[in-house]
């Protein structure tokens, strides 16, 4: 029985969260006050009977006041005219007349007595609706306020996110291009003090035996041209300094 009672409680507070997210205080407060609203136009309505019923009744007694006046002449014209017999009947019937004016007479003062409480309550009535609406308007104008506000706190939260990382990469970006700078003049100041090899003439071994082979065979064949231009005598001392 407590796992289900606490079970019971759990499901009751998980409603109670989606209900307060989903809820928007706005509509609630707007629904409050239509409902009072209604509620004031019962009480109006109820004025608004009050005084049609009393107005019957008033109509109703004004006729039986008529009535009452027309027994009373009636019974005075059968005394005139010695019929006590007539004028006993309609006095009986003014005196049921009389008694049914003063029982219209009480409903009416009662009815009047109602009339005036409702009245009042509908000034209340009215009085705290019109104030709840003013502290409708300003709560709604404060809950969307604070609304906005969430809404401005979230955008700057995540754009400051934002701009950390832009930062981290800037500064990356920074460090990268110094190590690169770096790099570079030290290949510069390497380059001018002679450290750095040009290896792009570098020639292999069988390169440069090819060339010396080459310039040999070429004074040679220089020496030869040269031989054959001179005198014998001239030619002959060549050879025999050679």
């Amino acid at each position: 029985m407590g796992m289900f009672a606490r079970m019971s409680t759990i499901v009751k507070s998980k409603m109670n969260r989606i209900l307060d997210s989903a809820e928007d205080p706005r509509e609630t407060l707007d629904y409050s006050y239509e409902q009072q609203r209604e509620m004031l136009q019962n009480v109006k309505r109820g004025v608004v009977e009050m005084v049609s019923a009393k107005h019957r009744i008033q109509q109703q007694a004004t006729k039986v006041q008529e009535n009452i006046t027309k027994l009373d002449q009636q019974a005075r014209q059968a005394i005139d005219v010695d019929r006590e017999d007539l004028a006993v009947l309609a006095l009986q019937r003014k005196q049921t007349a009389l008694i049914e004016l003063q029982g219209l007479d009480e409903q009416i003062a009662g009815m009047e007595l109602e009339q005036e409480k409702l009245t009042r309550a509908e000034q209340r009535l009215q009085a705290k609706v019109e104030a709840f609406r003013t502290k409708k308007e300003i709560i709604k104008a404060q809950y969307s306020a604070a609304q906005a506000q969430v809404r401005i706190g979230s955008a700057l939260s995540g754009l400051s996110e934002e701009m950390g990382d832009i930062s981290m990469a800037i500064e990356r970006a920074e460090n990268k291009t110094e190590q690169m700078r770096a790099t570079a003049g030290a290949i510069d100041e390497l380059a001018s003090a002679g450290m750095l090899e040009d290896f792009t003439g570098r020639e292999d071994d069988i390169g440069r035996q090819l060339a010396q082979l080459s310039a040999s065979q070429n004074v040679e064949a220089e020496l030869a041209a040269l031989k054959s231009g001179l005198p014998s005598g001239q030619n002959r001392s060549l050879t025999e300094g050679r």
